[in-house]
């Protein structure tokens, strides 16, 4: 086990930082993904799936940007890390990839032809990829937390790479799954709460009603994750502390979530929104606290043994300190500026919506 002593700041500070960009892209693309998994269910005509749109129309894309920063973050603070995990998870990279393109493309293109089965599609398309992403991720971040077993490359035994023999099945165990499925449904809940804050009508009625049920999906499945999560994979990279974390967290995540289901049954949608995102920040930063030291990394030989160690950790998989030190400086100068247009482009778009304020789609123009 990499003792913490011996681990520099520089990577530390970088840890954390990828850490908070993921947290970033989970909390703010999470209620994203739920609403656009909801489009085709709680949209009973065009108007008001045209609201629904309307909801994520100024932030979609701007939250798909945290995705971008934070593998743009691993690549350059930890490229050994990056390597070692594009060295086998492919399929579900491109699973994801796809889920991202064709819910871009169906937000873009939806409204081009004002014609019933044309926008259906698209709402389809919009609700599968929304629903693709989220579960792999969640699959994903589950796997983090068993260790993903990594070995030697053949020829070369500097280099490691993710060992096929036993990643591939354990991407489908039961607790790998059990993930990906939480995931997807706190991300409904978490949709489901922010349409209650930014509808009116008959759209915010049906988002509330479907808040109180899958929000106790979310309680119980939740629960049952996050606790097997602390009893078979306690965080062991700072020792007893990080097994008491875990359990904090954990609580935090509870509360946030029973504070979101109460709050948002009584109407109060802001409250709610807030102890969902808490439980996102809650259930991400478990994960990342179980990566630590070892980046989600186990050596396949000793996959058996909790809190094993691979050869890929913080400091061999870290860049140079020069290298980390440049991007320290650029990410202290550029993140506050991003976070402060996020906050504002939040603020301007924060008067919630409804069929009132959809107008008519244009009448076609007939050729003479």
């Amino acid at each position: 086990m990499l003792e913490i002593g011996t681990i520099g700041i520089l990577p530390i500070i970088w840890f954390i930082l990828v850490a908070v960009l993921w947290i970033g892209y989970l909390v703010l693309e999470g209620f994203d993904y739920g609403v656009a998994m909801l489009l085709p269910f709680l949209g009973k005509n065009e108007k008001e799936r045209r609201v629904i749109v309307n909801t994520l129309g100024p932030v979609w894309d701007g939250n798909e940007v945290w995705l971008l920063t934070a593998g743009g973050a691993m690549f350059a603070a930890f490229p050994a890390w990056y390597a070692t995990l594009f060295s086998g998870l492919y399929l579900p990279l491109f699973l994801v990839l796809v889920g991202l393109i064709i819910r871009g493309v169906a937000f873009e293109y939806r409204s081009k032809r004002p014609d019933t089965r044309w926008r259906n599609v698209f709402d389809w398309l919009a609700a599968v990829g929304s629903f693709l992403v989220p579960l792999v991720f969640g699959v994903g971040f589950a796997n983090f937390i068993i260790g993903l077993p990594v070995k030697p490359v053949a020829g070369n035994e500097l280099l490691l790479a993710l060992d096929p023999a036993p990643y591939f099945w354990q991407l489908f165990s039961p607790f790998g799954l059990l993930g990906g499925i939480v995931v997807v449904v706190l991300f409904l809940f978490h949709g489901s709460i922010y349409l209650t804050l930014k509808t009116r009508g008959e759209v915010q009625d049906r988002a509330r009603k479907f808040a109180t049920l899958i929000g106790l999906v979310a309680i119980v499945g939740g629960a049952a994750f996050l606790v097997w999560q602390n009893l078979a994979f306690a965080p062991q990279g700072i020792g007893s502390l990080g097994v008491i974390i875990g359990w904090v967290l954990l609580l935090v995540a509870a509360v946030g979530l029973v504070v979101a289901w109460v709050t948002v049954r009584g109407g109060r949608s802001g409250i709610a929104f807030i102890g969902t995102s808490v439980t996102t920040l809650a259930v991400a930063a478990g994960v990342f606290l179980k990566m630590f030291p070892g980046l989600g990394f186990i050596d396949s030989a000793a996959s058996a043994t909790p809190g094993g160690n691979a050869g890929v950790n913080i400091v061999n998989a870290a860049s140079t300190d020069g290298t980390l030190t440049i991007m320290l400086v650029a990410a202290l100068i550029l993140v506050p500026i991003v976070l402060l247009y996020t906050g504002w482009a939040y603020w301007v778009n924060r008067r919630p919506l409804s069929v009132d304020n959809i107008p008519d789609d244009p009448a076609p123009v007939l050729a003479s």
